[in-house]
């Protein structure tokens, strides 16, 4: 049986936490980015990640659309 939306969610929840922990080996002045890339990889559970199996594909999905927001000048929220 393939992925539920839930497990995936819950996988990219898992992956954001992967990533809060790894920041810590990172320089403080990269540590706040590491953050914001978890918070961004969380930012669109509802919206888009019922169309992928695999949580690390609907991370960096959801990573690089806050990204191109960010860049065209979108209202992103914090």
């Amino acid at each position: 049986m393939g992925r539920s939306f839930e497990s995936v969610r819950m996988g990219v929840a898992e992956l954001a936490g992967r990533w809060l922990r790894a920041r810590r080996a990172l320089r403080p002045e990269d540590q706040v980015h590491a953050e914001r890339l978890a918070e961004m990889a969380k930012r669109h559970a509802s919206e888009g990640f019922a169309a992928f199996d695999d949580p690390l594909e609907a991370a960096v999905f959801s990573v690089l659309i806050e990204i191109l927001r960010e860049l065209d000048g979108d209202d992103v929220d914090p």
